[in-house]
């Protein structure tokens, strides 16, 4: 009798783990937003919203997203002033370990140009496990590259293409 009803437990737990081991519904993976082929703004920060969501590994807060307009725009200049002197300040004040700066923009030596006078004068070293995220034309990334290296930032590369 006691062998019989310790086949019965064992059988009730073997049958509740394996309820446990149900086979879970795949996770449909979200296509990747297509780049932008105009200077569309909303168009612009879907795109850009999708990319970075998708380096999002290894940051544990908010990023900061830096878009600017394309160059078409009525009040280009204005906006490219305000952006380059909050990401200039945004980047003296000091990013640390754990944040994301995501740059991208149709106007991508604009950008190029924004980026490279946010990061002058930043300490070598300073910006160590800190994520910089630039999104723009193969032909700005080494001067991008170049700029935000010496920070120790973990840099990223895509191409709007």
């Amino acid at each position: 009798m006691k062998t019989m009803i310790r086949l019965l437990m064992i059988a009730v737990l073997a049958s509740s783990f394996a309820a446990c081991k149900k086979a879970e519904a795949p996770v449909a993976v979200k296509a990747p937003v297509p780049v932008p082929v105009n200077d569309n703004r909303q168009a612009w920060i879907d795109y850009l919203s999708d990319v970075v969501e998708r380096n999002m590994d290894g940051i544990a807060n908010q990023p900061y997203v830096y878009l600017l307009p394309g160059e078409s725009s009525a009040d280009f200049q204005d906006q490219y002033d305000r952006l380059a002197d909050k990401a200039k300040s945004d980047v003296s004040r000091g990013i640390i370990s754990g944040n994301m700066l995501a740059y991208g923009s149709p106007a991508s030596a604009k950008m190029a140009d924004l980026v490279v006078a946010a990061f002058t004068g930043v300490p070598t070293g300073s910006m160590k496990g800190v994520k910089v995220l630039f999104v723009g034309k193969a032909e700005d990334n080494d001067r991008v590259k170049a700029a935000v290296t010496p920070a120790g930032v973990d840099y990223v590369f895509v191409e709007a293409k």
